[in-house]
């Protein structure tokens, strides 16, 4: 199950997800780019990542293929790895239409497997409201509903 929530007082979006799995496994998903480019985006927009450097300070940059063939990028510079943890990155558009995000993830251990929760922060309600209005939280909901699929190897 994958829960979504915005605290526009905050300037948050999080997810929350749980996963069967322990949390080294899940962790590979964030830190494999083969395994991110096969969840990161919903199913009709799969992502491509071009450059991957997983360290602090290191930056990703990859870009997404929309149903018509349209390829939007984009890019993180992480700013905090903790294996197996803990991630935070800036995120941005490559075109910089719009202000860039700050996300935290962090995967704890429940009672049968690992937490996912994953916060944007964002520059302003503008912002948000507008990254809602593209239709975010149902693409990163489908977009994590891909992960047990990942994990399972299929």
């Amino acid at each position: 199950m994958i829960s979504s929530h915005k605290d526009v007082e905050k300037l948050t979006l999080t997810f929350v997800a749980e996963f069967g799995t322990d949390v080294a496994r899940l962790w590979q998903v964030w830190a494999d780019p083969r395994q991110l480019e096969r969840w990161w985006g919903p199913p009709e927009w799969p992502a491509t990542f071009e450059e991957f450097d997983f360290r602090p300070g290191g930056e990703v940059r990859y870009f997404m293929t929309g149903p018509a063939g349209e390829k939007p990028a984009g890019w993180w510079r992480i700013t905090a790895v903790e294996a197996p943890h803990r991630l935070e990155f800036d995120d941005g558009f490559a075109d910089h239409s719009m202000p860039s995000t700050h996300t935290v993830v962090t995967l704890s251990p429940t009672g049968g497997g690992t937490r996912m929760t994953t916060t944007t922060r964002f520059a302003d309600l503008d912002h948000l409201e507008k990254t809602l209005a593209m239709g975010v939280e149902d693409g990163t909901i489908s977009a994590m509903a891909q992960i047990d699929d990942v994990l399972g190897g299929a």
